[in-house]
C-alpha cells in the first residue's frame, strides 16, 4: 500500500464515509446498488472494491450465478429490465469519457427510475468510482482468499 487514506487525509476519508451513510438511506434496492458497484469496479479493475462489494452482495442475498454473469449482463436472461437500465447507466456514467452519457441510455434509465432514484443511482456510481480511484491509486490491500 502506498499510503493510508485514513491517516493521510482523515477529513477526506470521513467525507466519503458520510456519503456512504447517506447512500444507506436511499430507497433503491441495496442488492441493485451492490450490482452497480460491482459492475463499475469491474470496468475500473478495482480488486479491493470487487472483493468488498461481491461479499456485500452475497450477504444481501445476491446469487453467485448472477454475479458471475455480471460482465455479460446484456446477454444474460437473469437481469430484469430495471437492473439492465441501471447497469447500462452505470457503464455510461463510469465510462463518461467515451462519448458522455447517450440520450438513449438516459431515456431507458428514466423509463425505469424516477428523477430522484436516477440522481441517487448516479451518486452511488460516482461514489464507487471515487473509491475505485483511491484504492487503485494508493494500492489498497486486498485480502487473499
Amino acid at each position: 500500500m502506498r499510503l493510508d487514506l485514513t491517516r493521510a487525509a482523515p477529513e477526506a476519508h470521513e467525507a466519503l464515509l458520510a456519503l456512504e451513510r447517506a447512500i444507506r438511506q436511499f430507497a433503491l434496492d441495496p442488492r441493485l446498488l451492490e450490482l452497480v458497484r460491482i459492475r463499475s469496479s469491474q470496468i475500473n479493475a478495482c480488486a479491493r472494491c470487487l472483493q468488498n462489494h461481491t461479499r456485500a452482495a452475497l450477504a444481501r442475498g445476491e446469487t453467485p450465478g448472477r454475479i458471475f454473469q455480471l460482465p455479460a449482463w446484456e446477454d444474460s436472461p437473469h437481469f430484469s429490465a430495471r437492473e439492465r437500465a441501471a447497469l447500462r447507466w452505470t457503464e455510461a456514467v463510469t465510462r463518461v469519457r467515451d462519448g458522455h452519457v447517450p440520450a438513449e441510455v438516459y431515456r431507458a434509465a428514466r423509463e425505469q427510475f424516477t428523477e430522484a432514484e436516477l440522481v441517487e443511482l448516479t451518486v452511488v456510481i460516482g461514489s464507487i468510482n471515487m473509491w475505485n480511484r483511491l484504492n487503485i491509486a494508493f494500492r489498497t490491500h486486498v485480502d487473499p482468499e
